[in-house]
């Protein structure tokens, strides 16, 4: 009868983590370096992520070339992905390192962490939120990501479309 109990407890633990991640942000509002506005409610239909992150996080130094693949490879395709720079990063560091780099992919600046507290007030590095085509958070990650885990999810979204 213990396993049967421990079983059960583990499967409702189970479903409340893929239930609360499977939640609809609110309509976030971002606004590129190079001034273009996005609104999430403008990209449903696609799968869209939206990574925090900081010019002086290794881990998030790590994941852009996986940022750079994940784009080149299903951007045509439909995929969106934001970087939103946290709000203790320097406007001007934030700047010069997307110059530096040339992403192909929209940086937008936090400065007064709206954008942070709007997907539940996210305070560490890298935080990464995997969207789904109707705009409900289906993925999260705290930390270094890993592409075998995020990949097929994305391209299951993009043949759903």
């Amino acid at each position: 009868m213990k396993p049967l109990i421990i079983v059960t407890a583990l499967l409702a633990l189970i479903a409340g983590i893929f239930f609360s991640l499977n939640k609809t942000v609110p309509n976030a509002t971002f606004t590129a370096l190079n001034s273009e506005q996005m609104s999430l409610e403008n990209l449903r239909g696609k799968p869209v992520i939206v990574t925090f992150w900081a010019t002086d996080c290794e881990s998030c130094l790590k994941e852009i070339p996986l940022w750079l693949d994940l784009y080149s490879r299903y951007h045509a395709q439909g995929l969106e992905i934001i970087g939103v720079s946290m709000y203790y990063d320097l406007p001007n560091h934030v700047i010069e390192f997307n110059k530096s780099r040339a992403l192909p992919y929209p940086i937008t600046l936090d400065i007064e962490a709206k954008l942070a507290k709007e997907f539940g007030d996210v305070s560490v590095t890298p935080t990464t939120f995997l969207l789904n085509p109707k705009g409900e958070i289906v993925w999260q990650k705290v930390g270094l990501f890993e592409l075998a885990e995020l990949q097929p999810i994305v391209k299951t979204f993009l043949k759903e479309k």
